[in-house]
């Protein structure tokens, strides 16, 4: 595939029983997560991509050094799924029952397209021995592989992933991930992943989308958006754990309405913000003066296979790192966070 000029374009919108899915984004290159809740529509955005699905209204094309629409309510064009060039990995993976894996993974390609093609992906996915074999005889991880060896044959420009690990114990599911990322790393076209891990999300993705109820809440490089979540619902679905109401009480000092402590911040306060965020990672051991600093009397510990989970008395939750072979923990006195670490947010 040529790398020059590229685009996904996707503008569409669709009237679902509980809600309208409104859905606008442009993918230039790598790849785009779409994080958000159970049912949210981030599925239903996938099946609009691949075909299986049709929007009410918009337009979704691919631009490879040349323009191919997709979909075009007002032109009246509406490819079909096969026309599409897009893989879809489902998350039952949707093989043949009926057919071994060399014939899943031939299943894409014409009766005159080089069986070699078939070989290589066999080796590329570490299939080898498994050929004869039909999918029930197969582990998770190994149809996953199958899955991925039948939709990469066929050299899609889309690779849709629909909660690829959401079946796995978390083992597989390590493995799994890093094959991802590799392929990934090696493939030159599109790829969407809809999760709602964000761990997932942030470990795959450069750009991302997060949604919910339908509608796009935020969208941007992915790193910025954990990090300068803006919106209480983007820090929750970002996994940010202290939460808390705020009252101003200078340009750079607020109180929290939840934790009753009063905090300076790094950043001017602006008259729209009216909470504070504070990732449960970020705490450190403190001395008693210095800058936001927290009394840990009468905390409950919780142990944690790598990390200790202290939750203050006000509700305030702190995660430290720990050594699995380590079991006993001092609390510190004393815990600060960094003004730099407060997040500000708007509701």
């Amino acid at each position: 595939m040529n790398v020059g000029n590229k685009l996904l374009k996707v503008d569409i919108r669709k009237k679902l029983k509980e809600f309208d899915l409104e859905v606008d984004f442009e993918l230039k290159n790598g790849c785009l997560g779409i994080l958000g809740p159970s049912g949210c529509g981030k599925s239903m955005t996938l099946k609009s991509i691949a075909g299986i699905v049709n929007p009410d209204e918009g337009v979704i094309s691919l631009s490879i050094d040349g323009e191919t629409v997709y979909f075009d309510s007002s032109k009246k064009i509406n490819l079909k799924p096969q026309k599409r060039n897009v893989g879809y990995l489902f998350q039952n993976y949707a093989l043949f029952p009926n057919m071994t894996v060399e014939e899943n993974v031939a299943a894409g390609l014409s009766k005159n397209q080089d069986k070699k093609i078939v070989s290589d992906m066999i080796k590329r996915f570490h299939l080898e021995g498994l050929e004869k074999r039909y999918p029930r005889q197969l582990s998770g991880g190994q149809q996953q592989r199958v899955a991925l060896a039948r939709i990469l044959a066929y050299s899609p420009d889309v690779i849709l992933f629909d909660e690829p690990f959401s079946a796995m114990d978390t083992y597989l599911k390590e493995q799994l991930r890093i094959e991802l990322v590799n392929l990934l790393k090696n493939f030159d076209g599109f790829s969407i992943l809809v999760t709602h891990d964000r761990n997932e999300a942030f470990q795959f993705c450069d750009e991302l989308i997060i949604m919910d109820d339908g509608k796009i809440i935020a969208k941007g490089g992915t790193h910025e958006i954990f990090e300068n979540p803006r919106k209480v619902q983007i820090a929750r679905l970002t996994g940010c754990k202290n939460i808390s109401k705020i009252e101003v009480i200078d340009d750079y000092h607020l109180k929290s309405l939840d934790w009753g402590v009063t905090l300076e911040v790094s950043e001017k306060i602006s008259s729209n913000i009216t909470h504070i965020g504070i990732r449960a990672h970020d705490f450190a051991p403190a001395e008693q003066d210095d800058v936001n600093v927290l009394d840990t009397m009468d905390s409950a510990i919780l142990e944690m296979p790598f990390q200790w989970e202290i939750t203050l008395p006000n509700g305030l939750w702190w995660e430290c790192e720990k050594q699995i072979r380590v079991h006993e923990f001092v609390v510190p006195k004393y815990i600060k966070i960094n003004p730099k670490n407060i997040i500000l947010l708007e509701e």
